[in-house]
């Protein structure tokens, strides 16, 4: 009989050290700190240095003269970016044996464009940050939107699926960005952001006529207005990333 309930004793020792140990141990999980579990920031990259780096002696005359989009439309375009934005035309060219022709557009010019061919030639690629407006012959009777635009656009794709590409935006710098946007308003821009909408206030982005986006900054600080163009309040708004 004792010899019985001694068994029992230990067999009653045994499951319940057992079951402890089995026992999940939810507790301690929940006392876990959740920041071990976070990924830490990317570190920012520091440009700083560059700020120092000296320019190669053989690049001294070098200058960044253009940046080239294809359009749609010829015609349209120069309208937009002469008429709208306020760039001249300095220079065109026709390659009719190779189907295209281009358009070098450009602010900031001091004086009248040269008329002899060489003079213009020369003027244009001293010019520094022209658009190069790439006309390919044809594509002006195509239905609708002929190039991708790089901004979360499926133009071009194949599947119909939008492509995050490289281009951004062009951009153009003005006295005072709400005063402009009034201006390109009245003209029948379109905008992809208004002065006030967004996260980031006091610059705007417009469209081209193939839906390039052209950000507008200004000359001075970053100032602000209580409304913008489109009636939107300085107040609100979250920050928008064109390429998603």
């Amino acid at each position: 009989m004792r010899a019985a309930l001694v068994l029992a004793t230990l067999l009653r020792s045994s499951r319940a050290f057992t079951a402890r140990r089995a026992a999940p141990q939810i507790t301690a999980r929940r006392a876990a700190p959740t920041t071990t579990r976070m990924a830490s920031a990317p570190a920012l990259f520091d440009p700083t240095p560059f700020y120092a780096t000296a320019q190669p002696p053989e690049t001294k005359d070098f200058m960044m003269q253009q940046v080239m989009v294809r359009v749609k439309d010829p015609e349209t375009s120069l309208k937009f970016y002469c008429e709208v934005l306020g760039f001249r035309l300095v220079m065109f060219r026709d390659f009719p044996q190779w189907g295209f022709s281009v358009y070098f557009v450009a602010h900031g010019l001091t004086g009248p464009v040269p008329e002899d061919e060489d003079a213009r030639w020369r003027y244009c690629m001293t010019t520094p940050g022209c658009v190069e407006l790439t006309w390919n012959h044809g594509s002006e009777a195509a239905d609708g939107a002929v190039y991708n635009t790089g901004n979360s656009d499926a133009t071009g794709s194949g599947d119909g699926g939008k492509v995050k590409g490289g281009f951004g935006h062009l951009g153009i710098t003005v006295p005072d960005v709400y005063d402009a946007c009034e201006r390109f308003k009245a003209l029948g821009a379109t905008f992809s952001k208004t002065p006030n909408s967004g996260g980031m206030k006091g610059l705007a982005f417009v469209k081209d006529p193939d839906g390039y986006l052209i950000e507008v900054l200004p000359q001075g600080p970053m100032l602000t207005k209580p409304v913008d163009c489109d009636g939107v309040a300085v107040d609100g708004g979250e920050y928008k990333d064109n390429s998603k």
